[in-house]
């Protein structure tokens, strides 16, 4: 990944990226008919300064690309940003990146630019997405102006929609990870935690196949009635 983001840096700056730039972008695509086998689905972390998007930032993007049922390990996003002046005193001894990751970090433009075109518009799973797609769309919105939604779907909904009889322990990925036996190899690491959660979404694509569902409008429809049923729970 390190050496791809380096030859699309030059390429960039030498005019010879395929035409991409700010105001010619892959157009995010909706979550319709087409089949959930055939879809390429990113699959997110984040490693940001701390919880709080209103003031906090990203410093660390990792993903992994799903296509075909199944991970694809040549097609992967794992960069650090360069963001020297970040505060990271409260949280480096959770994702250990340090002054001087930040400091030898990519560009936050090149990095941006080049994830939205590695990622060509394809739905974005995260597990607790919400929080990933707050930190993301601060990022895209103050850096390159980009306001385009994109879809995205949270795998921490999907599991218990898909597994509602799972004994997990608790609700975190870790629990859900010793479920099904997964191997994580350093947690609040971007890369790697976008890897186990690629991991776990599998579980859930097979298990919707399984179950009848096809087309990435159904996935998404299952993720919508689970909320409603959870609203639902909570008001009686």
């Amino acid at each position: 990944m390190l050496e791809q983001i380096k030859d699309w840096i030059e390429r960039r700056r030498a005019g010879s990226t395929g035409g991409h730039d700010r105001e010619h972008l892959p157009t995010p695509k909706t979550a319709g008919d087409q089949r959930l086998s055939d879809c390429r689905l990113i699959v997110l972390d984040l490693e940001t300064t701390g919880l709080n998007p209103a003031k906090d930032d990203v410093i660390a993007i990792g993903a992994v690309a799903i296509r075909h049922n199944a991970i694809d390990l040549g097609d992967q996003f794992d960069l650090i940003l360069r963001r020297p002046e970040l505060d990271i005193s409260e949280t480096v001894l959770i994702h250990g990146i340090g002054p001087e990751a930040l400091t030898q970090g990519h560009e936050t433009e090149d990095a941006l630019l080049h994830l939205l075109e590695w990622m060509n518009g394809d739905p974005i799973l995260a597990y607790h997405s919400a929080f990933d797609q707050k930190f993301l769309e601060k990022a895209l919105k103050q850096t390159l102006g980009y306001t385009q939604p994109h879809t995205w779907l949270d795998v921490a909904e999907m599991l218990p929609a898909y597994f509602p009889n799972a004994k997990t322990g608790g609700k975190g990925l870790d629990n859900w990870a010793d479920f099904f036996d997964l191997e994580v190899s350093a947690r609040h690491h971007a890369a790697a935690d976008a890897m186990v959660t690629a991991e776990l979404t599998l579980a859930v694509i097979n298990k919707a196949q399984k179950s009848g569902v096809t087309s990435l409008r159904d996935f998404n429809g299952k993720l919508k009635y689970y909320r409603q049923l959870k609203n639902i729970h909570r008001q009686g």
